[in-house]
């Protein structure tokens, strides 16, 4: 979860800690063996509060460093964000899975999800389950 990060000021590290809720993200990171990044195109970019807490992520020490990785997004512009995204982790020291990539037009019918938001077709499920599992395989190198 993102959405309690404050937004980045490093006038806020008081002798080499972060804010509360900004320890408690780094030290999720930390523990992950992977991460996945899920994030609609926002002006052929990632969404603000993602690169927020990319950015919390990266403060010394850089808590990304040497994770592998994969991306999803489930509107038709995400391939921007993915592929912005990727430039992203290069700095950040973040290793993504190449192949496969999983974009998903959501909107486009047939419908993708049903009524609570769960995922119901099959093809996409098949899919991102290939996603999910390259990105084991990755982590696991």
């Amino acid at each position: 979860e993102i959405s309690g990060l404050p937004m980045l000021n490093t006038d806020l590290e008081v002798d080499g800690t972060y804010p509360a809720e900004v320890e408690v993200f780094r030290q999720k990171i930390l523990e992950a063996d992977s991460c996945l990044f899920a994030s609609p195109d926002y002006n052929y970019s990632i969404t603000p509060p993602l690169k927020n807490a990319l950015d919390w992520g990266s403060r010394p020490p850089n808590v990304w460093a040497g994770k592998a990785a994969a991306a999803v997004s489930a509107v038709g512009g995400g391939r921007r964000a993915q592929f912005h995204l990727r430039q992203i982790g290069v700095f950040l020291d973040l290793h993504f899975i190449n192949k496969p990539e999983f974009y998903l037009n959501a909107h486009r019918p047939p419908g993708k999800f049903d009524a609570n938001g769960d995922l119901v077709d099959l093809e996409t499920k098949e899919r991102l389950k290939e996603m999910i599992v390259s990105l084991k395989i990755f982590t696991l190198r």
